[in-house]
């Protein structure tokens, strides 16, 4: 199991368990993660939740190596699943922080954005790293990046695919506090124990009045989203960006 969900004195800590693979995304991981979600909005027992990922990262993305060829159908139906998974995390009516290690890269920023509030150790970084494998940025980055930081910063950092380290996101304001990498735990459960001893009925209320301040909403953007990757996919530079990640060399794209 790749995904596990813990709960102690009101808070529910989902943790993404495949630290050898820095926590990249399998296809099942994605359901599971999904499946998570949707059971804790349910849970009564839960009523802050906390994401994170084993060992040095929080999430490398998706798992690039196990990315093959896909057809139109094939690739709409994975586009998908990773979908479920972001719709239940974003739409989950509980206060969510990401704990964040080390890199939070292609769909595992995604991940962290669609958290509520993010703190992060002071190896943390965030990459749209989507580019470099021939697609255009999954999992709602877009519209979750856009709603953080404005188009132009949004923009900037889809296009130069550079890492975003935690002090510059925290100047951005897209993480609320950093730490050193050994205090990360204490300052995640501290906040969380915080929200979780709270009236947390209105913080749900509250986060349904922040969500209706979006336009246009995540799942317009995710249904473009999947229209777009679906194409992406059946590219020269997307075929070309996975035998380089594979090869471990740099990738050669031609723009078609």
């Amino acid at each position: 199991m790749s995904i596990t969900v813990t709960k102690n004195n009101g808070i529910a800590t989902v943790l993404l368990d495949r630290a050898d693979k820095l926590n990249a995304l399998s296809g099942e991981m994605y359901h599971d993660l999904a499946d998570a979600f949707l059971s804790l909005a349910n849970d009564d027992e839960a009523r802050c939740v906390v994401v994170t990922g084993a060992g040095r990262a929080f999430c490398a993305g998706g798992d690039v190596g196990s990315m093959g060829d896909f057809d139109v159908v094939s690739g709409r139906k994975r586009s998908q699943g990773h979908h479920q998974m972001i719709k239940a995390l974003h739409n989950l009516e509980k206060p969510v922080i990401a704990s964040v290690r080390g890199p939070a890269a292609g769909i595992g920023a995604s991940i962290a954005l669609a958290c509520d509030l993010i703190i992060a150790s002071e190896t943390a970084y965030l990459l749209m790293a989507f580019k470099n494998v021939g697609i255009p940025p999954d999992g709602g980055a877009i519209f979750l990046l856009t709603q953080h930081l404005g188009i132009a910063r949004a923009k900037e950092l889809v296009y130069t695919a550079r890492k975003l380290p935690a002090a510059e996101a925290k100047e951005m304001g897209l993480v609320v506090k950093v730490v050193p990498d050994g205090e990360l735990e204490a300052a995640t459960q501290a906040l969380a124990a915080e929200i979780a001893s709270s009236a947390t009925y209105a913080l749900r209320l509250a986060k349904k009045m922040f969500q209706s301040m979006y336009t246009p909403t995540l799942e317009t953007l995710l249904e473009l989203e999947n229209t777009a990757v679906c194409g992406a996919r059946l590219t020269h530079d997307h075929k070309e960006g996975i035998a380089a990640f594979k090869e471990k060399r740099k990738a050669k794209f031609e723009g078609r």
